[in-house]
């Protein structure tokens, strides 16, 4: 598994896929969906797909793929490895998502939570394997939010499909399973591989399991802070427990607009309705008030 182009720029997110199998240009298949470091503070989120000949299901439940949850390290790389190899009725494509990608839709102005992000990069990946010919006729996706809900938005997003959404579905499925294991397996190898941009000197990559309830994760994010920069792009800084830190270990921003803003007086609506006794009086543009200029001769 290649990682290398979206760790030399992990300020973007990245695809990477597998060859499509010619069987499944021609034979109806199945489709799992399912994710990895959703929870965590450090790093990306991958989304994953894997796809499989309907016809081939058995050779599927052989590998023993399972959730990858239940899995150590070792057993995912070894079930990855024969997923790949099975490349004549077997392929998988990933999404991963940048630390820095996530952070900043989540705080962009129009409302933009994590669910709605997994739901847009689950269903670019269903376009994805759609685009490339794949004739997938039944897709299988563990959860993010309600599942009765997401069901019915991918459905009307693709009707032609067969679509089942359950919690867990990663245990249930071994189609989603084998999703799981592409996903996890990815976002491992960048975690142990990460390039940090920044200047960081000899930086202590003992940062625990990334999960913000982790007493080692919040220890590194204290030490790692700029009180000018902030995180590396390693973190997403739109979490909570990344935020409070921010809060206290960095230099506080003040913006003048912001007290101007302050300043001024909410008026009342009725006041628009009273009788003016003076003629309105033209306010100065805000350039010639900072530079404290006045106008002498009225053109």
């Amino acid at each position: 598994m290649d990682l290398s182009e979206f760790l030399e720029d992990s300020s973007k997110s990245y695809r990477l896929v597998s060859a499509v199998p010619a069987a499944c240009l021609t034979e109806d298949c199945c489709l799992g969906i399912d994710e990895a470091g959703r929870g965590p503070v450090l790093g990306p989120m991958v989304y994953g797909i894997c796809y499989c000949l309907l016809s081939k299901q058995q050779q599927l439940e052989e590998l023993k793929v399972a959730d990858s949850k239940t899995l150590t390290e070792k057993e995912r790389e070894k079930l990855f490895a024969k997923l790949d190899e099975a490349n004549d009725f077997i392929g998988w494509a990933l999404e991963v998502l940048s630390p820095n990608v996530i952070s900043t839709s989540m705080q962009q102005r129009t409302k933009y939570n994590l669910n709605a992000l997994s739901h847009d990069a689950a269903i670019g990946l269903i376009q994805y394997a759609l685009d490339s010919g794949v004739q997938v006729k039944e897709v299988y996706v563990d959860t993010v939010g309600p599942a009765e809900k997401y069901e019915a938005k991918l459905k009307e997003r693709f009707p032609g499909l067969e679509v089942t959404v359950r919690s867990k579905a990663d245990s249930l499925f071994p189609i989603v399973s084998a999703a799981s294991i592409c996903a996890k397996v990815a976002r491992d190898h960048a975690i142990q591989t990460w390039k940090f941009v920044e200047d960081l000197g000899d930086v202590n990559l003992d940062y625990g399991s990334g999960y913000p309830n982790d007493p080692k994760t919040k220890d590194w994010l204290e030490n790692q802070v700029d009180p000018v920069f902030g995180f590396p792009q390693f973190v997403r800084f739109s979490w909570s427990t990344a935020q409070a830190i921010l809060d206290t270990r960095a230099v506080p921003v003040h913006w003048d607009d912001e007290e101007d803003d302050n300043k001024k007086e909410v008026s009342s609506v009725l006041s628009y309705f009273q009788r003016k006794t003076e003629g309105p009086k033209d306010q100065a543009h805000r350039f010639f008030t900072e530079r404290k200029l006045v106008s002498l001769v009225n053109l």
